[in-house]
């Protein structure tokens, strides 16, 4: 269920298209990436390091 509702990155609507229908610009889907502590990639996802 949530793969179907898509957010635009421009005006922020919220659609079930692939396309806004303002803009026409390619929507993205508004749901973070789930988590989980035994994710071995976690830190390049998450965490930013200082340079």
């Amino acid at each position: 269920m949530k793969d179907l509702i898509k957010r635009c990155p421009n005006c922020k609507e919220y659609t079930l298209k692939q396309l806004c229908k303002k803009c026409g610009v390619s929507t993205i889907s508004p749901h973070p990436a789930k988590f989980s502590l035994q994710d071995r990639y976690v830190r390049y996802k998450f965490l930013k390091e200082k340079t």
